[in-house]
């Protein structure tokens, strides 16, 4: 697995928890800082995967993988359904749009 992938996925994970610490003055700003490091997690994801000479078929090959069960064992729970969302997604080819992700 390539290290941006991780180092990705611990940017998201740190924003995630500065966000669920937020006071008032800040919680927007770390949310939307959530958001941008949540999807740079996902694009750096995509590419990995994309690369990768046997790709999963579906959803549940995707999740058997090593590297994708010890994310979704370090991922917190209100965060698991839609990183399998997106993750079907990328298996299905499909991109979103900016404004059709998650707010």
């Amino acid at each position: 697995m390539k290290a941006s992938v991780t180092e990705a996925f611990e940017t998201m994970l740190a924003n995630w928890q500065l966000m669920s610490r937020s006071d008032m003055d800040s919680a927007g700003d770390d949310a939307d800082r959530f958001q941008d490091s949540f999807y740079q997690f996902i694009e750096e994801v995509k590419e990995w995967l994309e690369g990768l000479a046997d790709k999963p078929r579906d959803l549940g090959a995707a999740l058997a993988m090593p590297e994708i069960d010890a994310f979704v064992e370090q991922l917190p729970a209100p965060l698991y359904l839609n990183f399998e969302t997106e993750l079907e997604l990328i298996l299905e080819g499909i991109t979103r749009t900016e404004d059709a992700r998650y707010d």
